[in-house]
């Protein structure tokens, strides 16, 4: 037979008082383990925050660091870029100045050569003036006299051969013969047959002729033959022409193939027709040519001029290059 065993008051307790007392001591190293852990975890944290906030102040701090490095880079290069555009637009400037220099030098060199050349150009025109006789290109007849002492500077007498008078001697400027030579050459070579009939012819000898016009022809000499002194033959630059199929007389020439040749190319030559119909101081003498060289021939074959009706200074102009 089991005997009931009925716990009382007192064994109870002492048997719940172990249990609290085994149950309280671990629970309360429990609750010391967890707060430990809480401590360390809130530590760990914190230590966390604190190198996060402290990798945030370097990177805030390199960033600032280097942006204010770099700004100011930036403005030293740009710095250096303004006084490179500006060392560059003062170089550009100074080469301006010099090329602008170098131009204006060549060009005052350029107008020193041309004025030594011009003032060359006028010494060698004076010296080839100086040594032209001033009275080529006068107007003598009626209007400039050649004083009875005038000889021209150098003669020539003609070759035989161009002389219409077997016999006859004549001469001519020694500088206008060439172009003489030439005309007489040239017109030959077109089947045009012209001959000399009177050139140089000096102030006596025009005298005589004079008078011997005089006997013949009284005051009616004057429409055709010049007083001594006023014929363009003194100068010893005028022909009187002549041709076969006149007997020798000049009357008739404006009729020939002779005269037609002289009208279309004489002027190529030098000479001009003193006394064209119509003219003022003399009747109309087809035979009586005068040279007055190419350029002023040429001038005034083109414009239909005659040399008497060209004004002296107009005239004078073409002295430097008659003979050229």
């Amino acid at each position: 037979m089991r005997v009931a065993l009925h716990p009382t008051p007192n064994s109870q307790r002492l048997h719940h008082k172990p249990d609290v007392k085994h149950i309280f001591p671990y629970g309360k190293i429990i609750l010391v383990k967890n707060k430990s852990n809480e401590i360390l975890s809130n530590g760990a944290l914190a230590a966390v925050i604190v190198i996060l906030i402290a990798s945030l102040g370097y990177l805030w701090y390199y960033h600032t660091t280097s942006t204010e490095f770099l700004n100011a880079r930036v403005a030293e290069l740009e710095q250096a870029l303004r006084l490179t555009e500006l060392s560059l637009m003062e170089s550009e400037n100074e080469n301006f100045n010099l090329e602008s220099a170098l131009v204006a030098e060549k060009e005052r060199v350029g107008s020193l050569a041309d004025q030594v050349g011009e003032i060359t150009g006028t010494v060698d025109d004076l010296e080839k003036l100086s040594k032209l006789d001033p009275e080529l290109l006068q107007k003598y007849s009626k209007v400039y006299f050649l004083n009875e002492h005038y000889v021209p500077d150098a003669l020539k007498t003609i070759p035989e051969t161009y002389v219409y008078t077997a016999g006859a001697v004549h001469q001519i400027h020694r500088d206008v013969w060439p172009f003489l030579q030439d005309l007489l050459n040239d017109a030959s070579d077109d089947g045009v047959a012209l001959y000399i009939a009177s050139a140089y012819r000096s102030f006596g000898e025009q005298s005589s002729l004079k008078a011997g016009y005089k006997v013949v022809y009284g005051s009616g000499a004057n429409a055709f033959s010049a007083d001594q002194g006023y014929s363009e033959h003194q100068l010893g630059t005028t022909i009187d022409f002549l041709t076969l199929g006149l007997n020798g007389q000049l009357e008739g020439f404006d009729t020939t193939a002779a005269y037609q040749w002289l009208l279309q190319n004489a002027h190529k030559y030098g000479f001009t027709l003193s006394y064209p119909e119509g003219n003022a101081y003399y009747v109309f003498e087809p035979w009586h040519w005068r040279f007055v060289g190419t350029e002023l021939a040429r001038d005034l074959h083109s414009d239909g001029r005659n040399f008497y009706n060209v004004p002296q200074r107009e005239i004078d102009a073409y002295l430097l290059n008659i003979f050229d």
